[in-house]
């Protein structure tokens, strides 16, 4: 009985990997495919002719390079700012009681209620004026704006999860407040950081709306909008330049996550020690 429940979740996490990794599979398949293979009615999953020029064209045609590098920077500085006021916001949340503590989880439930429509708005004017539209640094902000309410929720379950007696103890020996917190909870809280980190830096990667609104200029264009210039004015798609532009597109995220997966893992077994 054990080996046939065993033998089914195996089937069923082999199925749940065919499921999340075939829509990569293809995106990559079609990046290698002519424009007559793809315009036809044929579905294959192997191309029948190979060619690369796909990815020439993508990398010329729109500035893929300098819009990844736009990308990267937007994505990186806005998560690194998330976690640097994340991280003491959360603790001081977790610790709170009383009032105070849940104006800040109804403050951070509200605002992933409100659709992003009715944010962009007053976000443009604020923008606007601070002289901080069509540029890196405004996107960065709104970036952080956006995604820190979640993070401040993820990162508050984290603290949350270190028990209060450790504090006490590193408090009992000597340690004042600020070594507590740099030598017992930020430590513990490595895995909660990279966590955050990683869904901070993919969020950001892959937005769209915001930087469709506030970006103007074709040289600040991020990942995103310059992928939708592949898509002409009559709906025209060239599809193989788009298939190999998305499959660039997502190595920068890959390689993030390979990195901070590591981390992660040895956020967790140092956690596991000092505890």
């Amino acid at each position: 009985m054990r080996v046939v429940a065993r033998t089914g979740q195996y089937v069923a996490l082999a199925a749940y990997i065919v499921f999340l990794g075939f829509p990569l599979l293809w995106l990559v398949s079609a990046s290698f495919k002519s424009s007559a293979e793809l315009n036809s009615l044929a579905i294959s999953l192997i191309p029948r002719d190979f060619t690369f020029a796909n990815y020439p064209l993508a990398l010329e045609r729109q500035g893929l390079v300098s819009s990844g590098l736009n990308s990267a920077v937007v994505a990186l500085g806005s998560t690194a700012l998330v976690i640097l006021i994340a991280m003491p916001a959360a603790y001081v949340l977790a610790r709170l009681k009383g009032k105070i503590r849940a104006v800040g989880i109804g403050w951070i439930l509200v605002s992933q209620v409100f659709p992003v429509i009715l944010i962009i708005l007053p976000l443009f004017l604020i923008l606007r004026t601070l002289n901080l539209t069509d540029s890196l640094l405004g996107l960065t902000l709104v970036h952080t704006t956006y995604t820190l309410p979640f993070a401040l929720w993820m990162m508050q379950g984290y603290v949350m999860g270190i028990p209060v007696d450790l504090e006490e103890a590193g408090s009992v020996d000597g340690a004042g407040r600020l070594q507590v917190l740099a030598r017992i909870v930020f430590p513990l809280l490595v895995p909660g950081v990279v966590a955050t980190a990683m869904f901070s830096f993919v969020s950001s990667w892959n937005e769209f709306f915001f930087a469709l609104v506030l970006l103007q200029s074709p040289e600040n264009y991020t990942l995103p909008i310059t992928l939708k210039m592949f898509v002409g004015g009559e709906g025209k798609v060239a599809l193989g330049p788009l298939a190999a532009g998305s499959v660039l597109a997502a190595i920068p995220s890959i390689v993030f996550f390979s990195i901070m997966q590591r981390k992660l893992t040895r956020g967790l077994m140092a956690g596991a020690v000092k505890g």
